[in-house]
């Protein structure tokens, strides 16, 4: 489940603003089986004293906004509708509030948005100064906008592993996007990097800081591996016991692609009988750490600018870039959202917006 917050479309979105109102995606209501979003003409943004306003050049397209969509996320984040869809942005500021002290107008700015205020898929978007950071100056706004919910994904999920330096993590599956970030982030941080996928993938893993790499075709790492400290689960399934299995007692996991949990719940102070439920969720999970003696993390991922800001200095230290896969234009954000539900992908999708009147 948690994967969909991961693979990431990018959309380039019309910046043009006709008076008082802009163009935006909206979902108007849930439907189980249609995550298609209705284009119109809304009200542009008014801003609060601690917020900025955003001129959205670009936005990423989730997987979490299909599951949002769908009404799948309703238990976690229920939103009334109508509601301006979209997590991930990318724009100039053009107007800043009075309470506004890190940023000015015209700073070129990306964000994962406060998960009570999305809204990146319309021509602006008004939000709180403590979600955004300042975009590295080497990243187009395309490939911009394929960095925010990936990069604090995995800095969130070292954040509840309480990751220590020289300790050992295990990012399965890490020839992907996401371990095109986690590698040297994880490294940054002053751990040992193991991670498996193609040996195609393998110089390139390697470059990127990985200490060790396993063929996964070649090397089962349940039997190369174990005493691990930390493990990042992209692979989820029966890969998640397996994982267990190679670490150290005491270890701490998150899975990308697992259930939420009781715990989770109680991070995120869901209601009472929502961490009930999910407890019932995730007992499956939590029964396997137990037996293996590790700690079992889900999480969903929230805005912070700081950590993002982080995030940047870092990726700028390598001149690292997410690959981009296909471009659309704005108009086919529904194609996009079908792709990100049930295309294959080598790398970022983008929604471009150049060239349409």
């Amino acid at each position: 489940m948690a994967s969909y917050f991961l693979q990431t479309v990018v959309l380039v979105l019309d910046t043009s603003q006709k008076g008082e109102h802009m163009k935006a995606a909206l979902i108007t209501n849930y439907k189980k089986n249609d995550i298609t979003l209705q284009m119109k003409e809304v009200d542009t943004p008014t801003i609060q004293a601690n917020e900025v306003l955003v001129k959205v050049s670009a936005a990423g397209v989730n997987p979490l906004d299909n599951l949002i969509s769908t009404g799948l996320m309703k238990v976690i984040l229920p939103y009334k509708l109508p509601q301006i869809a979209g997590n991930e942005v990318v724009g100039t500021i053009t107007k800043v509030g009075k309470e506004v002290t890190e940023f000015k107008i015209g700073d070129r700015v990306f964000s994962r948005l406060p998960l009570e205020k999305i809204g990146a898929f319309a021509d602006y978007v008004a939000v709180n100064q403590d979600a955004i950071a300042k975009v590295p100056t080497y990243l187009s706004d395309i490939e911009a906008a394929a960095i925010p919910l990936t990069a604090l994904t995995i800095m969130q999920a070292f954040e509840l592993m309480q990751i220590e330096p020289q300790k050992t993590i295990f990012i399965s599956g890490g020839t992907g996007g996401v371990g095109a970030m986690a590698i040297p982030i994880a490294k940054a941080k002053g751990l040992k990097v193991i991670t498996n996928g193609s040996v195609m993938n393998q110089q390139r893993v390697l470059d990127l800081g990985a200490d060790q790499f396993l063929d996964y075709k070649t090397q089962d790492y349940t039997k190369e591996l174990s005493e691990i400290d930390y493990v990042l689960d992209t692979l989820g399934g029966a890969e998640i016991e397996k994982q267990m299995s190679i670490m150290k007692k005491g270890g701490h996991l998150v899975s990308l692609r697992g259930m939420p949990n009781g715990a989770f719940a109680k991070r995120a102070q869901l209601p009472k009988y929502k961490q009930l439920l999910l407890g019932l969720v995730g007992h499956k999970f939590d029964r396997m750490a137990a037996k293996y003696g590790v700690h079992y993390y889900f999480m969903n991922v929230e805005s912070n600018g700081k950590q993002l800001q982080e995030v940047a200095e870092i990726l700028s230290q390598q001149q690292i870039k997410p690959s981009i896969d296909t471009v659309y234009s704005f108009a086919q954000v529904n194609e996009a959202l079908d792709k990100v539900a049930n295309g294959r992908s080598k790398g970022k999708t983008v929604l471009s917006f150049e060239g349409e009147k």
